[in-house]
């Protein structure tokens, strides 16, 4: 059974994760994204938010998992990288929505897409359940990098 510290790390790890979702989502698409060409299989603006709602609960859980399986002290690499790519993750939002800049958001996507797969080899190696719940934000993030790259390329003024 969960203990109160368990319940409050679960509470902590989702505030965390969805602190960060909350400053990512300060930066949305506007007129500027509504004026590029993008392919025809981009998806429609309204799938990202519970697309992204999910992976961020899954995230959570992961850190979660880890974290209660060694603790703070005995989880400073897999959680260093957690919040590592939770950074990543926000700059990305930003640097595409806020700034206006796909091509260092491209780069951006690329390091996260390098932190996310170290993330998940060393969860998966502590705790194997918490590094599968990761793959489906492996699988968004090299959909959304591919997305990034191909908006980039049909948009060479908005470099």
């Amino acid at each position: 059974m969960f203990t109160s510290r368990d319940i409050i790390g679960a509470i902590v790890w989702l505030a965390v994760t969805f602190g960060a979702a909350f400053v990512g989502s300060r930066f949305l698409p506007d007129a500027w994204y509504a004026s590029l060409r993008k392919p025809r299989w981009n998806p429609p603006n309204w799938i990202f938010a519970p697309v992204w709602t999910l992976l961020y609960i899954l995230m959570a859980v992961a850190a979660w998992m880890v974290w209660r399986q060694l603790g703070i002290r005995g989880a400073l690499l897999p959680l260093g990288l957690f919040i590592i790519q939770l950074a990543l993750n926000t700059a990305w939002t930003w640097l595409f929505f806020g700034k206006h800049r796909p091509g260092a958001a491209l780069i951006d996507i690329a390091v996260l897409w390098l932190v996310l797969i170290a993330m998940i080899v060393v969860f998966w190696g502590l705790y194997p359940v918490a590094g599968q719940l990761l793959i489906p934000y492996l699988v968004w993030v090299t959909f959304a990098s591919i997305l990034n790259l191909t908006i980039y390329r049909l948009n060479p003024a908005a470099r």
